[in-house]
């Protein structure tokens, strides 16, 4: 079993900056990739960033160059560094843990971020 816990959201003006942890517990060997959902309202879920145990990473064109995906791999722990933020950013925003050949291994239960004035 692996467990994710998200933190770090809350209430930012548009051009602030937000850091986003995902914590993992359990059986973390079985861990090859972690990522960053996020969903506002009345809109699909979509992938916002995503890293692999060897540190490979991947991102959404909306947020290349404003936002970066980190992991302490000692801490079993993945960072969102969200720089530079819209009044579109502002979702629910969901970690997920997946194993070997994509398998989904556990999703978090999000953490609100809103951007506004």
């Amino acid at each position: 079993q692996v467990q994710v816990v998200e933190s770090g959201g809350g209430l930012v003006q548009p051009g602030g900056s937000l850091r986003l942890s995902c914590a993992a517990s359990g059986s973390v060997s079985r861990i090859h990739a972690m990522a960053w959902y996020r969903q506002a309202p009345g809109k699909s879920r979509e992938l916002v960033a995503a890293i692999t145990r060897g540190g490979s990473t991947n991102y959404a064109d909306s947020v290349k160059g404003r936002f970066t995906i980190s992991r302490d791999n000692a801490k079993n722990t993945v960072y969102l560094q969200m720089n530079s933020l819209k009044p579109e950013d502002t979702a629910v925003y969901s970690c997920n843990a997946r194993g070997d050949y994509d398998l989904l291994l556990s999703w978090g239960q999000g953490t609100q971020v809103t951007v506004s004035s």
